[in-house]
């Protein structure tokens, strides 16, 4: 629970007062149909001698066979470029909004994005329509440090999907894997512009309509993928028309913009997004309503964004002073240990300590919680605030 870097409000940010004392994504791959159009018509004819040459002068699949072993470069801990080393992962971002258009969104146009009122966080990926398994599918170059804490919780966690994908291999959707009878460990010809054997180093869950598979970013260069063709967008709170609107006026009337929290793309997407968390965790609590959750994630951390230490000495994405940590802190995700960094662990442990000072009641006890959560009425107000507004939003 700490200063951290606070939403602009009216009333501006206030004391930090904290608990303990402290002032503190042939038939294709099932998609939606709207970003299947968008990759297939705008990203394809991008690419008019790129994947649809490749396609048509006769490529095929061939058979697909068990990778050689993969050598051992010792242990992993952090990733930054390809072939890198894979970081431990303390932030999150809800995607709220996928754009797709014609041409490169480039950096002016990425940084526009960026200042449209509510957006926190903007995701550029290359991108386009490449075979696999003689069909054509949606495929993503990205990098791995980066677009991990785009995927739902526990993808996001499974290293070894990240690290495969730093280390050049194919990662895919779970669907993805079942439609097209994937096997991890093998190596498959990916038709682009030009042709990669790549070996399969995992599926999982990715959470958003369309994403079938994922290269890196070298990868990509490889088989011809569009620089700069899809960006997400992570605006917590804001209207799902007027951001769409405010996108379009950034990209051009052509984009293809997709609400990545309606209701018939959540469930295309699979897995859970990452506010499953906050869900998951009220639940915990008879009467706590996630959105209380996920107002003071925001406002705490900026969802993991701000999860280092305090001025006051708080932690994590839900930044508990460590006195409270030890009296509240669990082991949400069953690895062994309550890491006050981990958001698996963080935001139950939020609920449990909300739920131990009355929020479940609601009314006049909500308020006081919260209150114990940060010592300032200004703080209350704007928890309560944020949390109608998350209601609204994802109803």
């Amino acid at each position: 629970m700490s200063q951290g870097r606070w939403p602009a409000g009216p009333d501006g940010p206030g004391r930090d007062e904290r608990p303990g004392g402290k002032v503190a994504r042939a038939p294709r791959v099932p998609t939606v149909g709207r970003l299947a159009a968008a990759l297939a018509v705008a990203v394809a004819a991008t690419l008019a001698s790129g994947v649809i040459a490749a396609v048509t002068a006769g490529s095929s699949p061939g058979a697909t066979r068990p990778a050689p072993a993969p050598r051992s470069s010792g242990a992993v801990t952090n990733v930054g470029t390809d072939g890198g080393q894979l970081a431990p992962l303390h932030r999150i971002v809800p995607p709220d909004l996928l754009a797709v258009t014609k041409i490169p969104i480039g950096r002016a146009r990425a940084h526009r994005l960026a200042r449209i009122p509510q957006v926190r966080d903007v995701l550029v990926l290359a991108a386009g329509a490449v075979q696999l398994q003689g069909r054509q599918v949606n495929a993503f170059a990205v990098e791995p440090a980066a677009f991990r804490s785009w995927t739902p919780p526990g993808t996001a966690k499974r290293s070894e999907l990240w690290t495969a994908l730093a280390g050049a291999q194919l990662v895919v959707s779970d669907q993805a894997a079942r439609t097209l009878g994937l096997r991890p460990g093998w190596e498959y010809p990916v038709v682009g512009k030009n042709v990669e054997n790549l070996r399969l180093g995992g599926a999982g869950p990715l959470g958003m309509p369309g994403f079938d598979v994922l290269v890196s970013r070298s990868t990509g260069e490889r088989l011809g993928l569009v620089p700069e063709v899809a960006v997400l967008i992570n605006a917590p709170g804001a209207d799902p028309r007027r951001l769409a609107v405010a996108v379009r006026r950034v990209l051009g009337g052509s984009a293809q913009v997709l609400d990545l929290n309606a209701a018939e793309n959540r469930a295309s997407a699979g897995g859970s997004s990452y506010l499953d968390l906050y869900r998951k965790a009220a639940a915990t609590c008879r009467g706590l309503s996630w959105t209380v959750l996920a107002a003071i994630g925001q406002i705490e951390s900026d969802h993991g964004r701000n999860a280092g230490r305090s001025s006051a000495g708080a932690l994590g994405p839900m930044q508990f002073m460590p006195a409270t940590w030890q009296a509240y802190g669990v082991d949400g995700d069953g690895d062994g240990r309550a890491d006050i960094m981990n958001p698996y662990d963080a935001v139950p442990s939020a609920a449990r300590y909300l739920c131990a000072t009355g929020a479940g009641a609601g009314g006049r006890q909500l308020y006081q919680a919260i209150w114990h959560y940060n010592h300032a009425d200004w703080y209350v107000q704007k928890v309560l605030a944020l949390a109608r507004a998350y209601a609204t939003r994802y109803r």
